[in-house]
């Protein structure tokens, strides 16, 4: 992305209209705006993954693409890596920023982490978008518990040979 600063006002602003054009505030309207806002994110980062791809050989692995996204992905899209990529081996992927930009500008108390995920739903469709372009089935779902760091996003990938999901109890 061209400058931080800018996308992440580009970033407030979508949600403050996706939230403003339904203002019922009912569980089943939250749930429809973050599904529209994860959309938006999936279709930019299949985007944005065929522009930092056309020059890249082919990826060997799973463990490959993810250091792709965390490293290479992450930094053009939030100008740093990924702070910590865990896995088990399985499908389970954990990427985790201890400063998240994008909430950054909420504070850091308790009482704003049931607003976190209306700032994450569009990383989660950036990065599900990213892989799924580079042809990795997952379901990415983001995890917050201190202010503005989090676990963002948790790549599951989907086995491609059974359709299984691979799971994990990961703490």
């Amino acid at each position: 992305m061209a400058d931080e600063a800018p996308f992440q006002l580009l970033h407030s602003e979508l949600i403050q209209y996706i939230y403003k054009t339904t203002e019922s505030g009912d569980r089943e309207e939250n749930g429809r705006n973050i599904t529209r806002l994860e959309n938006l994110g999936f279709r930019v980062g299949q985007g944005l993954i065929e522009r930092l791809t056309k020059e890249t050989a082919r990826f060997k692995d799973e463990l490959d693409v993810m250091k792709f996204i965390c490293k290479d992905f992450w930094t053009s899209v939030f100008k740093k890596q990924i702070d910590n990529l865990r896995t088990n081996h399985q499908g389970i992927y954990v990427l985790q920023d201890n400063k998240f930009r994008l909430l950054s500008q909420l504070s850091a108390g308790k009482q704003y982490l049931d607003q976190a995920p209306k700032y994450l739903a569009f990383t989660c469709g950036l990065v599900r978008g990213a892989l799924s372009n580079l042809g990795v089935k997952s379901i990415v779902t983001a995890e917050v518990s201190v202010m503005p760091a989090c676990k963002t996003p948790s790549v599951t990938l989907i086995d491609q040979g059974n359709g299984s999901l691979c799971q994990c109890d990961e703490a």
